[in-house]
């Protein structure tokens, strides 16, 4: 006889029972550490990579993820200890209550003992160094870079690792297959929407079509066709293999931003009241990236209304004027200044074109022309007219416009003139010149240096107008003596200006971890009334400056006092600027 039990469910109108309140876990919370192993690096890395660690105080958890934790941590702490030469390293993990001790026995460090190199050159590896990744993959990129620098952009290496854990050795072996030395292609662009695409491809086959290939060239292109101005990003994407000519191909990738733009700012200073600055100006207005702009500037606002400097330019750049590789940069401004050394009325015209020679050189000439009034502060103000024609040359061999750590800078000016009202034919010359110098070798410690000359040629500084004449002192100059301050003086006390010019400057630049550093730096100069500035009046600035650095250079922050206190100038300089200051 079979007996079934059957069980209805309940009524859908019935409520159900409530169910049994769950407990959450109980979080436990516990402090985790790394036992020193006696190598401090290592004892870092650790630390910067266990779990353990990092999530004590961002993610608490209860006993059971406290375990489960500590199962992996062994998992995730061993490629540290591989990657730093220690592959026979033990690690034992304890729990006493709220306590976690990681206890890492790094055990024998192991050592390079056979490198084998096939098709190439070898990377700067010996035998007996210690086996840490870090160094070898250095090794290898650095290898890389050498090859791509010696124009072969198809290189590759290929690694093999054979690690013999008796021995406490690991054996390299290396397949270089440097790739055949190429040109670059004419360039291709994508991406131009309103920008004609053909101004775009003669300015970045200035620097590469036809020249050999090297990645810093590549980067001059990019930044060649950036300073076009109506792009928001501009990419260089080289082919995957050589052109049927054997030449690399490359496309000029660009993302156009908005045409035209608005920007302003304003400053206060204590000695001069307030300042502001308005500009407008359109990046691409006859559709060949040729840009207009311009620029309002008021200064010593709130200060005596007859000490108010002001400026109004339009500045035109022309990108392959007539069909000429190069740029047109100029156009008209009236100036009013009101400066501790002159005032001035005038209205300034100059026009500049500029022609790269090879990937270092710029040229730049043109004409300049000036008319107007000036005088010693507070004096009458006296006509003046003056015409000249500017001849330029400037190398640059450093890597960045803001940061610069290797290479040199020198830039030569002469500009033959007339100041028609004293009849007076005379040649500015100017000549400045910046080295850097990799102290550390790896960008943290800078060793810097610039001079500069300057010289009246057929005429001193009383027969040329005073806005024509050197002047020394300020942020760029000689820093911790006021702008302008040093040289010759009117019998009123005010600096004249004079015929000749001598700066320096040397400065010790070092980077704090990643994003801060500080300088050390020494500025002299000095201004004479004859040919050749004095050596027995040169004044000398020094001081101490901190460096915050970003994506786009440093932020700069400096402060000096003057070793020889002298009238007009201040007991110290502060200045702040992006970039560092030469």
């Amino acid at each position: 006889m079979a007996l079934a039990l059957l069980v209805a469910p309940p009524s859908l109108t019935q409520p159900l029972p409530p169910a049994a309140p769950q407990e959450e876990p109980a979080v436990t919370p516990y402090r985790a550490q790394i036992l020193p192993t006696g190598d401090a690096m290592l004892d870092g890395l650790l630390r910067a990579t266990s779990n353990l660690i990092a999530l004590q105080d961002a993610a608490p958890t209860d006993a059971e993820g406290i375990a489960l934790r500590i199962a992996a941590e062994p998992e995730r702490l061993r490629p540290v200890l591989d990657s730093a030469g220690y592959w026979a390293a033990r690690i034992a993990i304890t729990q006493q209550g709220a306590a976690v001790e990681i206890r890492v026995i790094p055990g024998p460090l192991y050592t390079l003992r056979r490198i084998a190199v096939e098709g190439g050159p070898a990377p700067d590896l010996a035998p007996g160094q210690p086996a840490r990744a870090e160094d070898v993959l250095a090794a290898e990129a650095a290898l890389l870079t050498r090859l791509r620098q010696a124009g072969h952009p198809l290189a590759r290496i290929e690694r093999q690792v054979t690690v013999d854990h008796p021995a406490h050795a690991m054996d390299l072996a290396f397949q270089v297959t440097p790739g055949p030395r190429a040109d670059f292609a004419d360039p291709v662009v994508t991406g131009t929407e309103r920008v004609n695409p053909e101004v775009v491809r003669r300015v970045a086959a200035l620097r590469l079509a036809e020249q050999s290939y090297s990645p810093e060239r590549l980067a001059r292109a990019r930044a060649d066709v950036t300073a076009l101005g109506p792009f928001a990003s501009v990419r260089m994407e080289t082919g995957p293999a050589l052109d049927a000519k054997g030449r690399l191909p490359v496309t000029v990738n660009v993302r156009e931003r908005p045409l035209r733009a608005i920007s302003a700012n304003a400053a206060y200073e204590t000695n001069f009241g307030a300042s502001v600055r308005f500009s407008w100006q359109h990046r691409n207005l006859l559709g060949g990236a040729e840009n207009l702009r311009l620029d309002l500037e008021a200064s010593r606002i709130g200060t005596d209304p007859n000490l108010l400097n002001a400026r109004a330019a339009l500045t035109w750049r022309q990108p392959l004027p007539f069909g000429w590789d190069g740029m047109l940069v100029g156009g008209p401004s009236l100036v009013r200044d009101r400066l501790i050394s002159y005032d001035r009325n005038a209205f300034v015209f100059n026009l500049g074109y500029e022609r790269r020679l090879g990937d270092r050189w710029t040229l730049t000439t043109g004409p300049i022309a000036e008319v107007g009034e000036s005088a010693a502060p507070g004096s009458p103000l006296k006509p003046y007219q003056l015409a000249g024609w500017t001849f330029q040359a400037r190398f640059d061999s450093t890597q960045s416009l803001l940061d610069p750590r290797s290479g040199l800078r020198a830039q030569g000016s002469l500009t033959p003139s007339y100041a028609f009202e004293l009849g007076t034919p005379y040649l500015p010359l100017r000549l400045q010149g910046s080295t850097y110098f990799d102290i550390s070798g790896d960008g943290r410690s800078i060793l810097a240096l610039r001079g500069v000359i300057g010289s009246l040629v057929n005429t001193t500084a009383p027969n040329v107008p005073p806005s024509q004449r050197f002047y020394s002192g300020g942020g760029g100059s000689v820093r911790g003596y006021d702008y302008q301050s040093i040289g010759p003086r009117t019998a009123q006390g005010q600096p004249a200006g004079g015929s000749s010019l001598l700066e320096g400057s040397i400065e010790w630049r070092q980077r704090f971890g990643e994003s801060y550093g500080g300088v050390a730096f020494v500025d002299v100069g000095s201004v004479g009334t004859q040919s050749f500035a004095p050596l027995d009046e040169i004044r000398v600035g020094v001081g101490v400056g901190f460096r915050y650095y970003t994506p786009i250079g440093p932020i700069r922050a400096d402060i000096a006092v003057p070793l020889v206190q002298q009238q007009g100038s201040g007991s110290f300089g502060f200045y702040v600027g992006i970039g560092q200051s030469f």
